[in-house]
């Protein structure tokens, strides 16, 4: 597989762009991602299994709001939807179980540095920022399982790659992109983060009831429109990074 090298600003366009697929058909995406998020919810409490079962199914679940968003782009018909589904099941099922290792492999690095010297670190912080710094030293951790695993579903299910291959060539393909993925990670943070965090301060400011009534439009917005465009958005850097733009013929 050849991963074309994007320039920074295709980051901020697979949020825009995802936007404008969103409005194609708002009723489908939001469907889809909606039975992903509630899907995703509900295995989850499904204690003790759920946490362990939950990374098993993400890989399927993916390529399932990935094909509605192709089905969208090209203009598919409606059996899209499963397209690789079940040619792909037992290596998608493959992927998971990479998913499941590689998560609890993430908890036990965490796990590892909580009783080392990050311990020593935080001590004399206050419980936020404990918190905080926990979160990101989280994230940090497992940034390279997020992007081996941004592509590796929709490469096993659509190009037949293997589990793990599948996860290299995601690695290798979001390295060489950074810059894009670093301008679609600061675009995501300021319209799911900090825009809606500035306009509630605002408005609670001014009144109460004003602050209530924005937090409970902004979560509905950003569960029923922004949610979507994130999963369209995905769809379309695999679209930008492994579909090589047609030929032009002179």
């Amino acid at each position: 597989m050849q991963a074309q090298r994007l320039p920074a600003a295709r980051g901020f366009s697979w949020l825009t762009e995802g936007f404008l697929l969103f409005r194609r058909n708002p009723p489908l995406l939001t469907l889809l991602t909606l039975s992903y998020l509630l899907i995703v919810l509900a295995v989850g409490m499904l204690q003790p299994v759920g946490p362990f079962l939950l990374p098993l199914l993400l890989p399927a679940l993916t390529t399932l709001v990935a094909n509605g968003c192709r089905a969208l782009d090209l203009g598919l018909t409606r059996q899209a939807l499963t397209s690789g589904l079940a040619e792909q099941r037992g290596p998608l099922l493959r992927l998971g179980f990479l998913h499941l290792a590689g998560t609890l492999a993430v908890l036990a690095i965490d796990l590892l540095l909580e009783g080392g010297g990050w311990s020593a670190f935080q001590r004399g912080m206050d419980p936020e920022t404990v918190s905080l710094t926990h979160m990101l030293r989280l994230m940090l951790i497992a940034s390279p399982l997020l992007l081996a695993f941004w592509f590796a579903p929709l490469l096993t299910a659509w190009d037949r790659v293997p589990a793990a291959k599948s996860l290299f060539f995601s690695f290798v393909a979001a390295w060489r992109n950074w810059r894009a993925f670093l301008a679609y990670g600061a675009a995501v943070m300021l319209i799911g983060v900090f825009l809606p965090g500035l306009i509630l301060v605002g408005a609670s400011l001014l009144s109460a009831t004003l602050g209530d009534i924005l937090s409970i439009a902004l979560r509905l917005l950003l569960v029923l429109v922004f949610a979507p465009v994130l999963m369209a958005s995905v769809y379309l850097s695999y679209r930008d990074v492994f579909v090589p733009p047609p030929a032009v013929h002179g």
